[in-house]
């Protein structure tokens, strides 16, 4: 890594350390926040404001206070009363909008696919009122930081960022568009304020010629960082997609070989990781018995991973613990300093996603990877490592995840689009 590059990440780690204490000072920030009290949470906020504290202070000051608020009951009451996978009208909302989650790609990541041609509004609020479905699409993105991503960490045995988003367009037309233009920008604004920088990835398939038209309405309402996650693939694009998605993940309608044979199809089956125990693990949860998501607790991952041709062990995520941040609180120092203006970066670093304090079980290895308890380690190697300060920790964080994307960006295929014909971001509908 360049010095200027080493530079660049030393800076936004102290950014973190600030933006953490900061909010820990003024009660934004509190043990067992659902938002999440995460090193990666907080990054999530300050990349979609360029690392900027006041201005992601101030997002996430809103966003605390939407999930206290939403829909008269807030956030976590919502999720509570409705089960984004496994409601009354979940089947004929699926079949006049069809979109869902559906295991992971090559790199872990979950991925979220939409088959637009399939749009039938009128036909859906038949079986459910606007308001409940809005309700349903608010639960829906709350999954995916609640449940989705942190289960899809654990499976990979090291923070996963985001959704790689998959949308089918085939049949898509104006009509269509129409019918959810309303519902779509409101879902767009719901997810680019209150779930930031939790897309990695979107692949466009099938867009039709009044796709340009379409993408004049939409292209407004979007983030440019957004705007640069998408890729448009052209007529190979199942050649593509197979390079990103093996094919026994990949459904068959779009060139792999899954089906969810006996599970309803791979549209319903909400096959994936985060479905593992999922009934027991939402009962528990309703009782008060611990966390929904798959593997909650207080862990860290260390890797073993070949750089360079050499051996090294990496450490890639830490928590910041309950007692951790009830000791800042108390005592820590909460005067904030920096303001973020030595960072003014709108590159796209796979910085977002969990860590150790959301994936995983205790002491399981999964390929390769060892997840440990707190400090208490099953490798005696990592009983002679030094520690680590906070900075430095987050530091490598970021050092591993920008050589992660220069790999992704190896391994994807790059289509040049001409003029104004760009991708769009309708994975929002589904918090992207």
């Amino acid at each position: 890594m360049s010095p200027s590059k080493h530079h660049h990440h030393k800076n936004h780690a102290v950014v973190l350390h600030q933006f953490r204490e900061q909010l820990i000072a003024e009660g934004l920030l509190h043990e067992g926040d659902s938002i999440g009290t995460d090193d990666r949470t907080l990054l999530r906020f300050l990349r979609a404001r360029h690392f900027h504290i006041k201005q992601a202070k101030t997002m996430w000051k809103n966003c605390v206070e939407w999930r206290n608020t939403a829909e008269g009951v807030g956030i976590d009451e919502l999720y509570r009363q409705i089960d984004p996978w496994d409601y009354p009208e979940r089947d004929h909302v699926f079949n006049c909008w069809p979109l869902w989650f559906h295991k992971t790609d090559k790199k872990g990541r979950p991925l979220n696919v939409h088959f637009f041609g399939g749009i039938n509004m009128p036909d859906m609020y038949n079986h459910i009122s606007p308001e409940r479905h809005w309700q349903t699409v608010l639960v829906n993105c709350e999954s995916l930081t609640r449940e989705v991503l942190p289960a899809s960490s654990q499976a990979a045995g090291r923070p996963i960022d985001g959704t790689f988003v998959i949308v089918d367009l085939k049949g898509f037309g104006l009509s269509q568009f129409w019918q959810m233009k309303n519902l779509a920008r409101s879902s767009f604004q719901v997810s680019q304020d209150y779930f930031p920088e939790t897309m990695a990835q979107l692949a466009i398939v099938n867009a039709p010629s009044s796709f340009t038209t379409i993408w004049g309405f939409i292209k407004p309402w979007l983030a440019k960082e957004t705007v640069a996650k998408v890729d448009i693939l052209g007529k190979d694009y199942q050649e593509q997609l197979l390079k990103l998605v093996d094919a026994d993940s990949l459904p068959a309608s779009l060139g792999g070989k899954c089906t969810c044979e006996g599970l309803g199809g791979c549209e319903k089956s909400n096959a994936g990781p985060w479905s593992l125990n999922r009934k027991e693990r939402r009962e528990k949860w309703l009782r008060g018995e611990g966390d929904i998501a798959l593997g909650a607790g207080d862990l860290e991952v260390v890797a073993d991973r070949s750089v360079d041709g050499e051996q090294e062990e990496e450490e890639v995520a830490t928590s910041h613990s309950s007692e951790t941040i009830q000791r800042e609180s108390e005592g820590g120092d909460g005067d904030g300093g920096s303001d973020g203006e030595s960072s003014t970066s709108s590159t796209r670093s796979s910085t977002s996603g969990y860590t150790g304090s959301d994936i995983g079980t205790h002491g399981d290895v999964m390929s390769g990877f060892t997840l440990v308890n707190g400090s208490e380690t099953t490798r005696s190697s990592r009983e002679s490592t030094p520690p680590i300060s906070p900075i430095d920790d987050v530091q490598a964080q970021l050092q591993k995840l920008a050589v992660e994307e220069q790999q992704q960006s190896i391994l994807q295929t790059e289509i040049k689009i001409p003029g104004d014909f760009m991708g769009t971001t309708m994975s929002a509908i589904t918090a992207s």
